[in-house]
């Protein structure tokens, strides 16, 4: 495409979705990277002034744990009196979510005036962006106009190619290298590393959370200073639970903070706070107060993560999508939740069949499973999901619509009972859609 196009104009709301909706939606609909190259979203955050280079940026990939490490990121920046914006992606019930300044979701008035201005320069740049170009470009323009202290940015997919990826950042922080995004052939983990590790600057920090020493070569060979490892640098010295979540020992070069309570629950959530922490600390080069970590991680919250949105029955949602997603969620359950029966909604996207996440899911040896298919161009079938299910000796419903998979499983389950909804995060939002009519939840989605 060349020359200026003429789009209808944004003046509303809903007239900003429609925008946004013309553009290929990469995430919903093929899974992967819009192309090889970094040309398109360079053209247009260059239309744009290159507002990503004027906020300091936090950077954050890897396989799992990246939606959740950013959160607590922002969470700890924002206690230590710093303005944080924060990039996010995908979101459970609005687009709205992934834009966000101290914790809040961007509104629909900003969010319109934001879309108004990418018009103009989605009409005038060289190669047509993608959907996750768009909103990641007015991302930087937003946290730039509002002049945020730091952007906490989290990768869509991967790193090296990803459009978050046009940002300079001052840390780069690395979850894990797992196996999601690819077809398993060949050395996979080295390749997914090289593609993760783009995003590291020479000379800046790395909060790294890998720890496979055979991998550290492929980290090291982008010149990181310092690069911090986990379990040597920093980690967790302890984990036990509480109510409405757990206690924890964290521990970075500066010190140890005990009995810290984070509002979230699962080892590898304890894990990620110690990330967390010490990408904190590196971006400010300086070691937070007790009382910062302890405000910070008290009040953090991320929907879709062991999120417990009803009671009577307990009602919990977890995107977990891939093998390692589905092995800390099964812990996670198994330590947190052991009473009752089990009832789980499932629905996955492909484009690979969904053998291994159902391996891991099965250890909760659930009651039921009521397969659904998931609203997405990707989705596997829910009779796809069921003979997988029923191969694995589990009794299944087969409901392919999401709204009413849940509110099947809720019309189950006695008041002991748990329904956990996991798989994909289209099929959480669904979940929302249903609870709001068989459950009573307040305004923070908790059962009232």
């Amino acid at each position: 495409m060349t020359g200026p196009v003429d789009w209808p104009p944004v003046d509303d709301y809903q007239g900003a979705l429609r925008f946004l909706g013309r553009f290929v939606n990469l995430e919903a609909s093929a899974g992967r990277i819009h192309g090889l190259s970094l040309d398109a979203m360079r053209g247009l955050v260059g239309a744009m002034g290159d507002p990503q280079h004027d906020v300091r940026t936090l950077h954050v990939t890897g396989t799992n744990g990246k939606g959740s490490v950013s959160a607590m990121v922002s969470a700890l920046l924002g206690a230590a009196g710093l303005r944080v914006g924060g990039y996010t992606s995908p979101h459970v019930d609005t687009v709205r979510e992934r834009l966000a300044i101290d914790g809040q979701p961007i509104s629909e008035d900003a969010f319109t005036d934001l879309v108004a201005d990418l018009e103009r320069y989605a009409g005038v740049v060289a190669t047509v962006p993608s959907y996750f170009e768009l909103l990641t470009a007015a991302a930087f323009l937003w946290f730039s106009n509002e002049a945020v202290d730091v952007a906490v940015v989290e990768v869509g997919l991967l790193g090296r190619f990803d459009a978050t990826n046009v940002c300079d950042s001052t840390v780069s922080v690395i979850t894990n290298i797992g196996r999601d995004h690819t077809d398993g052939a060949g050395d996979w983990r080295r390749d997914i590393a090289r593609e993760k590790a783009g995003i590291i600057r020479a000379g800046r920090p790395l909060v790294l959370g890998e720890t496979s020493i055979e991998l550290l070569e492929v980290f090291t060979a982008e010149s990181p200073g310092p690069m911090l490892l986990t379990g040597s640098d920093f980690g967790v010295g302890g984990a036990e639970q509480a109510v409405g979540g757990q206690l924890v020992e964290l521990w970075t070069p500066s010190g140890r903070h005990e009995e810290v309570f984070l509002s979230m629950y699962g080892d590898h959530q304890a894990e990620n706070a110690a990330l967390a922490l010490m990408a904190a600390e590196a971006f400010l080069d300086a070691p937070l107060s007790s009382e910062v970590v302890a405000d910070g991680l008290g009040a953090v919250r991320v929907p879709g993560r062991l999120e417990v949105v009803a009671t009577e029955p307990l009602v919990v949602l977890d995107g977990a999508h891939n093998q390692d997603a589905a092995r800390a969620l099964v812990a996670a359950v198994s330590t947190v939740f052991p009473t009752g029966r089990r009832i789980l909604v499932v629905g996955t996207l492909g484009p690979r069949e969904p053998t291994e996440f159902l391996d891991e899911l099965s250890a909760l040896s659930p009651d039921l499973v009521v397969a659904c298919t998931a609203p997405s161009p990707r989705a596997v079938p829910a009779a796809d999901l069921a003979v997988l299910l029923r191969e694995r000796r589990i009794e299944v419903e087969v409901v392919p619509d999401a709204v009413d998979a849940v509110r099947l499983a809720v019309a189950a389950a006695d008041e002991s009972d748990l329904v956990l909804v996991t798989g994909s995060f289209y099929v959480l939002s669904a979940a929302r859609a249903a609870l709001g009519d068989v459950v009573d939840l307040d305004e923070d989605g908790f059962d009232a």
